[in-house]
């Protein structure tokens, strides 16, 4: 068989499609969900995170380690599994622990990593969350008697997913321990595959949603500069409109307001797109599972829209008025830009008027003293024929005022038939 030369992203971008397998988890179970990021303005230190995975792996005589470029683990700890991956901007890590303790949620299972390990994290805690898997009861009311025992009714969101075969529920909040509960019920159709792909769906919808809602915040903060920005804009832009300030100054104004809305722009462009990015994970998550109601409960599709999904269309609405409020700066730049190229072409145009008269007046002088010329060197010039024609003139009886009367106008002649030749060959 003839070998084809390959392309050396062949084999890595096949590898991709798998490098994020599902747990499997056998009901009952519990896991415990950790999203770690560094903190806004800090470089994500990708060898960082993984030397703080291989030092636990290491606490726990783990071989199987990843690859030095992996972003994806998956493996046993102890008596228990591992999955950690390492995402763009944060790293999570879930452990799942086979059974579940008579107290519910109680975060024990955190104690499964070291107390040290957990101190040196490199960054910081976006959310964690505790998801207690059981068996489904056979009737429903059981579940919603242990449901109520452990969730706010006000935001609880309870969903049969998979066509029935098992129901996930969850409050969104943040309990006494300052983790999120998940509560996840499996029915006996569902093997340990579709378990563990449910509770993955559950884990990245919390994180994700967290992490989208980081948008809102640089929302808010940038609102507050878009406030200023805007009533400063508005009233430069309404004095353009008169007369009474300097078009250059408006514009050197308009001009500081623009490029503080390109420096706004640039600061948050990342978060906005990144939390358009997280959102659409977030919806797709959540459809896959394909939610039906139980119980008369609000199913999460329905908790998202009335909590989440106002704060994305705030991100969205803000990303709008930045780039609206940065085209305007530039329409009006722009504009004011003209009025400033036009005023100057009319003090162009006047100051070429007062050239033309400047060198009208200047041409006159020189036609006087050209005059004035003529008639100085004729002076001399005829002083000096007089000199010169003067001991002829009295031999031959001539005056010598008859002499300068009759060598006078010669003279003048010609002198002022020089001067012209002489302005001709300049000009």
């Amino acid at each position: 068989m003839t070998k084809l030369a390959d392309d050396p992203l062949r084999v890595p971008l096949s590898n991709e499609l798998h490098a994020r397998p599902f747990p499997v988890i056998s009901a009952p179970a519990r896991a415990v969900l950790l999203a770690v990021r560094h903190p806004d303005g800090a470089a994500r230190d990708r060898a960082a995170d993984r030397a703080h995975l291989e030092v636990l792996l290491d606490r726990f005589s783990v071989q199987n380690k990843p690859a030095p470029d992996g972003t994806h683990f998956f493996g046993p700890l102890g008596k228990r599994w591992l999955k950690w991956e390492s995402h763009t901007e944060f790293v999570t890590y879930m452990l799942v622990s086979e059974g579940v303790s008579d107290r519910p949620f109680s975060g024990d299972i955190l104690d499964i990593f070291p107390r040290d390990w957990l101190e040196a994290m490199p960054g910081l805690r976006i959310t964690s969350a505790l998801i207690r898997v059981e068996t489904m009861p056979e009737r429903r009311e059981e579940i919603t008697e242990k449901l109520e025992g452990w969730f706010l009714g006000e935001s609880l969101a309870v969903s049969a997913v998979l066509d029935g075969d098992a129901v996930v529920a969850s409050d969104f909040r943040l309990d006494d321990s300052d983790h999120t509960r998940i509560a996840v019920f499996i029915g006996p159709e569902c093997g340990p595959r579709r378990t563990g792909r449910v509770v993955q769906r559950m884990a990245e919808i919390e994180t994700y949603a967290k992490m989208s809602l980081m948008g809102l915040m640089t929302a808010r903060e940038a609102g507050h500069e878009l406030n200023q920005i805007e009533t400063d804009m508005t009233r430069l832009t309404a004095a353009m409109a008169g007369d009474a300030s300097s078009a250059e100054e408006t514009l050197q104004q308009l001009l500081s307001l623009s490029a503080a809305l390109e420096a706004l722009s640039t600061k948050t462009s990342f978060r906005f797109g990144a939390t358009g990015a997280y959102a659409e994970i977030v919806k797709q998550r959540i459809a896959v599972l394909r939610e039906e109601r139980f119980m008369g409960r609000q199913l999460m599709g329905e908790f998202m829209t009335r909590r989440w999904e106002p704060a994305m269309r705030t991100v969205e609405s803000a990303e709008r008025r930045l780039q609206q409020m940065t085209d305007r700066g530039g329409r009006a730049s722009n504009l004011l830009r003209t009025r400033v190229d036009v005023e100057r072409s009319a003090q162009n145009q006047k100051l070429l008027e007062s050239m033309d008269r400047r060198a009208d007046l200047q041409l006159r002088l020189q036609e006087t003293v050209e005059g004035l010329s003529v008639v100085a060197i004729s002076y001399y010039a005829v002083s000096l024929c007089l000199y010169l024609f003067g001991p002829v003139a009295e031999a031959k009886l001539v005056s010598k005022a008859w002499l300068a009367t009759m060598v006078t106008p010669l003279v003048v002649l010609c002198v002022w038939y020089m001067v012209r030749q002489i302005r001709r060959k300049m000009h």
